[in-house]
């Protein structure tokens, strides 16, 4: 028995990354794994990959109705949703400010940013009711400092971050526990995307520096039980190396 055995957690952004590397491990420790993604088809083969513990659901976390759907599905399938791992987010387009287009920019805040709340808006009110649940939200180091050519990503995960720190002040004494996990740079898309971008430090940096996408996975897995429980309404980072032994990463 692990703390998630038995328990339904849905995943937002699982086609790939983090997200992916997520709903395997839950699923492997006896969780039921909703997946959610825009690209329907990718989420639908790991779905069937990893057996009849997981469903997939085409989700756009910008709009609230497709949200409300997965939230539904997952309820009307497994018969709760007792977690929810908010980790779709988009990088591109990397643009200085004042060469933006404001379509785009405003699009990556309906994605990183509105997505989360749309996530807590849907799961928090049944979460409520059934006395408990786990809200974790991606942060990232972004929403604490700002990066040249990012400003819609630091904007929008610093806006997540506050609602991580909302969602807590509003929900602890009602049972939730939620926090967010800030996991330094991943070997994922998003990091070839950067590189690409060939803007500020990060998109200088090797392959090699990311760390895998397993060490988010697992640090979720963690908390998502009692021992993380001193953290709740807070913020952990992945390159604090005592987080990482504590996990057992390292």
């Amino acid at each position: 028995m692990t703390a998630v055995t038995g328990k339904t957690v849905l995943i937002t952004g699982a086609s790939r990354g983090i997200g992916e590397a997520t709903a395997r491990l839950f699923a492997a420790q006896g969780a039921n794994v909703v997946l959610t993604a825009r690209s329907e088809a990718v989420i639908d083969e790991i779905a069937l990959d990893i057996g009849e513990n997981a469903m997939a659901v085409a989700c756009d976390v910008s709009s609230y109705g497709d949200v409300r759907n997965a939230v539904d599905k997952a309820v009307g399938r497994f018969g709760s949703l007792d977690i929810l791992i908010g980790n779709a987010g988009v990088i591109e387009p990397v643009a200085m400010l004042a060469e933006s287009e404001p379509e785009d920019w405003g699009h990556a805040i309906d994605i990183n940013l509105k997505g989360v709340y749309y996530g807590m808006r849907a799961v928090m009110p049944i979460m409520q009711k059934a006395g408990g649940g786990t809200i974790i939200t991606i942060s990232s180091g972004a929403a604490h400092n700002a990066l040249e050519g990012w400003s819609h990503y630091c904007a929008s995960k610093a806006g997540a971050a506050m609602l991580t720190k909302a969602a807590h002040v509003e929900g602890a004494s009602k049972g939730l526990r939620v926090m967010g996990l800030s996991p330094g740079t991943v070997a994922t898309q998003m990091q070839r995307e950067i590189k690409a971008s060939g803007v500020n430090a990060v998109s200088t940096m090797n392959w090699e520096d990311h760390i895998p996408a397993e060490w988010p996975a697992r640090t979720l897995l963690w908390m998502c039980g009692p021992e993380a429980d001193a953290h709740l309404g807070q913020e952990l980072a992945l390159r604090d190396e005592a987080l990482r032994k504590t996990v057992g990463l390292i």
